[in-house]
């Protein structure tokens, strides 16, 4: 029973990415959303935008559980020129994650989180795959769009392509998208097919967390 389990579990992780986030700022403690202050003390803190699961308060409590009763300010935003699509490796936890690249005439939904220096340093743990790289971004946050200085985790593996483009992703509504999307279990399903014809597609999951994850390098297209 246990095995059914945890098999279950790997299971709706995978297929859940980027999973549930508010459409709205909040504040994180421990798991859940508080109403952010009107005037949030940011002191201290420096703005790293997710774009991704940094933004759902579920993968907020599997990062930060080390510093419990913390807060986080997590801060609605909408980011000019840029999409939000599938990078070209599969994640430790098996899903096929995010990262981002300029799409002129696109504006994505996203977060700009205010971590403290250890929030910061345990979501970087929790980032393998990515660089936490610094760049100036066009983002609007309740106001007018305004370039700003924001740290970013992008790909090491840079974007999957299918048929020769890169692929967004649908759970991510981003406004006059160009680029093809398509959700996680369908993302998942052409890895599958071409990596692993053999496996079902939840043995094609849980093989890909065994391994720790899995990388994409030589694949042009799916």
């Amino acid at each position: 029973m246990a095995d059914s389990a945890e098999a279950a579990a790997i299971l709706k992780r995978a297929l859940d990415y980027p999973y549930a986030a508010p459409e709205r700022s909040y504040l994180y403690r421990d798991g859940e959303v508080h109403d952010l202050p009107g005037d949030p003390d940011l002191a201290g803190r420096t703005p790293l935008l997710s774009y991704g699961a940094n933004a759902a308060p579920e993968a907020l409590a599997r990062k930060l559980t080390a510093l419990p009763g913390e807060v986080l300010p997590v801060l609605r935003a909408e980011l000019e020129g840029f999409d939000v699509v599938y990078s070209a490796h599969v994640s430790p936890y098996g899903a096929v994650p995010a990262t981002l690249i300029e799409s002129p005439g696109t504006t994505a939904p996203v977060f700009v989180l205010h971590p403290t220096a250890e929030q910061r340093a345990l979501l970087t743990a929790s980032e393998p795959n990515y660089d936490l790289v610094e760049l100036p971004l066009c983002l609007a946050m309740g106001d007018k769009p305004a370039t700003r200085p924001v740290q970013v985790y992008r790909s090491k593996h840079g974007p999957l392509e299918l048929d020769g483009s890169p692929v967004a992703l649908a759970a991510i509504r981003a406004r006059g998208r160009t680029l093809p999307q398509l959700d996680q279990p369908a993302i998942l399903e052409r890895a599958r097919a071409l990596l692993e014809p053999q496996l079902s597609l939840e043995d094609f999951i849980r093989t890909c967390v065994a391994e720790g994850g899995r990388s994409f390098p030589s694949l042009g297209s799916l």
